[in-house]
């Protein structure tokens, strides 16, 4: 076992996914590498690839990285939540779950019975709002925190924006995330497949917790929505399957809150690898822009790209964004320091309520 001082949180990995693949073995990358020193991770609980899908695609790969983790850091791994011992007196648990959102529910339960006080969700936490408001309400009971993987909201360029925003009277800022998919039927066929949620539950996620955190944006206090039908796309596409899935393709909107407040938000699928956030004066003349990822963090880029070939793109680009966010949620958990930034399950749902509420309103403006 690892060992821990009384400073650290003892972290559970649930879900960890192939190597280069998944977002929790790249979680499982940085706190091993020491990058959050309040967070020691100890155990990963991995059901697919301990389990059905051992000797399938990535099965292998799993199970050779399981084997060099636990000679080299003494981490221990199980098929199940339900096989992980009892907490030892007077350590603070922290459950990292980064499986699929559908899981997510049940696996909040186990997290809970295992004796963590402290559970980090993946965006968007689960499908619906009910989903996450029952979790949020069983969390609450026993007194356990949920804190959210929404990374956006400590990102240098967005706190970049939101300062010059905040100097400049009159005037408007607006978030921009792209993807890198290629405009084919096929390619998006795909992607609207695979998050079959819609891109304002799954892409646009995190710019509507921006909103939500930082711009008194609920679905109570939205004055109006405006879609930009010009930018604006909506498409309706066979995925491999076969079946056929209506999604947004790009779309952007600006939100007027009854509190004043004016914000819009941009999504493109196939629109880059590089997401901003842009503030323009009372004209719409462009004035202040960052970029992610800006000169800084392409050198960190290159850095990881050398020694991870072949993982995800996106893992880099936001590794800073990762640390910061875990090393956070790590603290809170062993030390009770105020996680300052992170999102709370609070504003995961009225995030996902966001969600829900905008793409009737923004399907039919594209009509």
């Amino acid at each position: 076992m690892p060992s821990l001082t009384d400073k650290q949180a003892e972290v559970i990995l649930a879900g960890c996914g192939a190597p280069k693949r998944g977002m929790g073995w790249y979680h499982a990358v940085q706190l091993l590498k020491g990058k959050c020193p309040s967070a020691v991770l100890c155990y990963v609980v991995e059901p697919w690839f301990l389990g059905g899908g051992a000797s399938g695609p990535g099965g292998p790969e799993f199970a050779e990285w399981a084997k060099e983790t636990e000679a080299k850091h003494g981490v221990k791994f199980f098929k199940s939540m339900d096989d992980l011992p009892p907490a030892a007196d007077g350590v603070k648990r922290l459950c990292l779950v980064s499986g699929r959102t559908a899981d997510n529910p049940r696996i909040l339960g186990e997290a809970i019975k295992a004796g963590c006080s402290t559970i980090y969700l993946e965006k968007p936490g689960a499908p619906t709002v009910a989903e996450l408001e029952a979790m949020r309400d069983e969390a609450s009971v026993q007194d356990v925190t949920v804190l959210m993987g929404y990374n956006k909201n400590v990102c240098k360029y967005v706190s970049k924006a939101r300062e010059f925003a905040a100097k400049t009277p009159d005037s408007h800022t607006t978030f921009v995330s792209n993807n890198t998919y290629e405009p084919t039927a096929e390619s998006l066929g795909e992607c609207f497949e695979r998050n079959a949620e819609g891109m304002l539950k799954n892409m646009a996620i995190h710019e509507l917790a921006l909103l939500v955190s930082f711009y008194d944006v609920s679905v109570e206090n939205i004055e109006s929505v405006t879609a930009d039908k010009e930018f604006s796309s909506m498409q309706t596409l066979k995925g491999p399957s076969g079946k056929e899935f209506t999604d947004f393709d790009k779309i952007k909107f600006t939100i007027k809150t009854k509190t004043g407040k004016e914000v819009s938000v941009q999504a493109d699928r196939c629109g880059g690898d590089t997401s901003y956030a842009m503030v323009s004066d009372s004209t719409g003349k462009e004035i202040f822009r960052h970029s992610m990822p800006d000169e800084e963090d392409k050198a960190n880029v290159s850095t990881l790209e050398q020694e991870y070939p072949g993982a995800m793109p996106y893992f880099f680009s936001q590794d800073p964004d990762y640390i910061t966010v875990k090393e956070r949620v790590g603290d809170f958990c062993a030390n009770g320091t105020e996680p300052e930034g992170i999102a709370t399950i609070d504003i995961a749902c009225e995030t996902l309520r966001v969600a829900e509420y905008l793409v009737p309103v923004l399907q039919e403006q594209l009509k």
